[in-house]
């Protein structure tokens, strides 16, 4: 259970990582009004996550029996999207202009980026596609689906509490183009993930 309870947490990561509209909201209110802003925001993102990754699991756990049949394929998807989503923060160059909201606490702030987050259905596709580069796509009992989607829910919790923390203590000495750098960063990272990801099918194939 720790295993998959980290493997999720690695999704959490990975899926929260690539700097968006709601991401640079995040950093914007870490930068602007402090740590407990931009970390409410990070929780929103991640309640919308754990519950995106909820319905994922749903779904593995309905078409288990025609999933197993195409795990390669799925691997295979799973690694080139991670790549993918590399390249394409790579190409945006920081260029990203952050969602709007007027909030003005820390609960609507909360409430306001879950909102954001589940507004966007296509995530869906993204996270069955993840969980089959990361090997997930046959672990639909109870238990393990739990501590998938806990794990998700707190590695992407984590991301936006280092990233605002991080933002909030150095804020007054971050370079112009610090978001720009952040999307770099984490497109090489996913870049990495998925080279990983497909070396892992190549692995099997052999």
């Amino acid at each position: 259970m720790l295993f998959l309870f980290l493997k999720g947490a690695l999704l959490g990561v990975i899926i929260t990582a690539p700097l968006g509209p709601i991401g640079t909201l995040c950093i914007n209110r870490s930068l602007e009004k402090g740590f407990w802003f931009g970390f409410s925001g990070g929780l929103g993102t991640a309640l919308g996550d754990a519950s995106y990754a909820l319905v994922a699991v749903a779904g593995l756990a309905v078409f288990s029996e025609t999933i197993s049949m195409a795990t390669i394929p799925l691997a295979l998807g799973g690694g080139l999207m991670l790549l993918w989503l590399g390249w394409r923060g790579l190409k945006n160059k920081g260029k990203i202009k952050a969602a709007k909201i007027d909030a003005a606490d820390f609960l609507h702030t909360t409430i306001s980026t879950f909102l954001l987050t589940i507004s966007n259905p296509a995530t869906i596709l993204s996270f069955g596609a993840l969980f089959a580069g990361l090997g997930l796509t046959e672990e639909t009992r109870r238990f393990s689906s739990a501590a998938i989607v806990s794990g998700v829910f707190m590695g992407s919790l984590l991301w936006w509490f280092c990233l605002s923390g991080a933002v909030s203590l150095a804020r007054d000495r971050l370079s112009a183009d610090f978001t720009a750098k952040v999307g770099r960063a984490t497109s090489y990272m996913l870049i990495a993930f998925g080279a990983v990801a497909l070396g892992s099918v190549a692995y099997s194939i052999v």
